[in-house]
């Protein structure tokens, strides 16, 4: 029963696109102010310390990537399994599952902050990390990790958020712990004169916060979802569950951080403006996937609630209707980030060389960024459905195994950025055709249609 205090989305029944846009587009704002987070950083450092510092926080972008989504795509799955079981009425083994995601945050957490400290030098010196910015990025990158238990704390109360409809507060979390962030970073740079040790400082407090306010929420909450401290442990049978679909989607993001620390690498090779003008325009590029992931953990979610609870007519139009409204707000934003192009990669930077090649990179990715609905999508619809391998060996395959082969014997025939830069959509467009084809496969199955 819903109070009024603590009202949650009914995603079993009634109308399906007003649902998915409420909770699609906090979401969206989350994630787009947890990248603000690192867009701070990039801004602050450009600005007020130069281009190097810049680059050296551009990057670690696709490293921390790779490192870190593993065990994020275990938040996937214990936002599935929680749903689930709220979909089955079943609410003893969703607190089960709320308990040991906490746990599992925490641990994941640990081991990611211990890795990043220990091998943060020769992964950047083995990305060929320009010379002239390998200090300041080694530096970022291992006070940027001591902050990782609060991240994964972060994603995972997200997550539980998340599979009982609750998007606002998360959003809220990230609004105030952003606003500090970008006063710290303010105050560490311009004001003590730091480099990208303040920044990073500045990240760290800032997750530390938004981590806290969830978890002191859930603590305080009553029903399902509401954390005991003393009941924090692993349930094997929970944790096999999400492991099942987590490690699927957490396999193909670090697969993908793979293919994309090669395109890193490989723009390494051409330079500190090039790696400067990546990283300004790889805000936006974040920026308008994030409106797209949103709509794939709405997927995620209210395809998980409909399948537990058996509604599978409901599920197929969900997918349906997330597809169509994920392209359009995904495309619309893109479309102003082309527009308003140079205002925007001017936050970033003033060195005229370096705007130039943001708008390449800006122009070339984001105004096809729409191409990754079908994948991202339908990855998510199917495993709301638990079908987590199939999306994740397509994509593996599709946009990683392309990127790769695309690197290795296409680019060198045509060393420019603007020519490396097509592998991304060319990698989209082969992955989506493939990723429809195993959907609608799966789905006749699973819906017996």
């Amino acid at each position: 029963m819903k109070s009024s205090k603590d009202k949650q989305i009914d995603m079993l029944h009634g109308s399906i696109w007003d649902k998915l846009l409420l909770f699609a587009l906090p979401l969206a704002l989350s994630s787009i102010i947890q990248q603000l987070f690192n867009s701070a950083d990039v801004a602050v450092a450009g600005r007020f310390a130069g281009s190097l510092a810049l680059a050296a926080v551009g990057a670690n972008s696709s490293v921390i990537n790779l490192l870190v989504n593993l065990f994020v795509g275990l938040s996937v799955g214990a936002n599935v399994v929680i749903a689930r079981y709220i979909g089955q009425g079943n609410m003893k083994k969703a607190s089960d599952a709320v308990h040991t995601s906490i746990l599992v945050a925490i641990l994941s957490g640990f081991i990611l902050m211990g890795i990043g400290l220990i091998f943060a030098s020769p992964i950047l010196e083995w990305m060929s990390t320009p010379e002239d910015i390998l200090p300041l990025a080694v530096l970022y990158l291992k006070i940027y990790f001591c902050g990782m238990p609060f991240i994964m704390l972060y994603n995972f109360t997200s997550a539980i958020l998340r599979s009982q409809g609750d998007t606002k507060r998360p959003l809220y979390a990230l609004i105030l712990s952003g606003i500090v962030n970008v006063l710290l970073n303010l105050f560490f740079v311009v004001e003590l004169h730091m480099s990208v040790e303040g920044v990073a400082i500045a990240t760290v407090v800032s997750n530390i916060i938004s981590s806290m306010i969830l978890l002191i929420y859930l603590i305080k909450k009553s029903g399902p979802l509401q954390v005991h401290i003393q009941k924090i442990h692993l349930h094997p049978y929970i944790l096999k569950q999400m492991a099942s679909i987590g490690v699927p989607a957490g396999l193909q993001g670090m697969v993908f951080s793979i293919s994309n620390v090669m395109v890193q690498t490989t723009t390494n090779g051409l330079g500190s403006i090039a790696v400067a003008a990546s990283s300004a325009a790889l805000n936006y590029e974040y920026f308008a996937y994030f409106i797209l992931s949103a709509f794939t953990q709405s997927a995620v979610t209210f395809v998980g609630q409909n399948y537990g609870a058996g509604n599978y007519e409901r599920c197929r139009k969900i997918t349906r209707t997330v597809l169509l409204l994920g392209m359009f707000c995904t495309q619309f934003v893109s479309i102003l980030f082309i527009l308003f192009k140079e205002p925007l990669i001017s936050i970033f930077t003033t060195d005229p060389k370096v705007i130039e090649v943001a708008y390449i990179r800006l122009v070339t990715i984001v105004a096809l960024e729409f191409l990754n609905a079908h994948t991202d999508i339908l990855s998510g619809a199917l495993r709301g459905l638990g079908h987590s391998s199939a999306p994740a060996i397509v994509c593996i395959l599709g946009i990683c195994g392309v990127r790769i082969g695309y690197i290795l014997f296409i680019y060198p025939m045509v060393k420019t950025f603007q020519f490396l830069m097509y592998v991304y959509p060319i990698s989209w467009i082969i992955t989506a055709i493939a990723l429809s084809i195993t959907y609608f496969s799966i789905r006749k199955k699973v819906y017996k249609m």
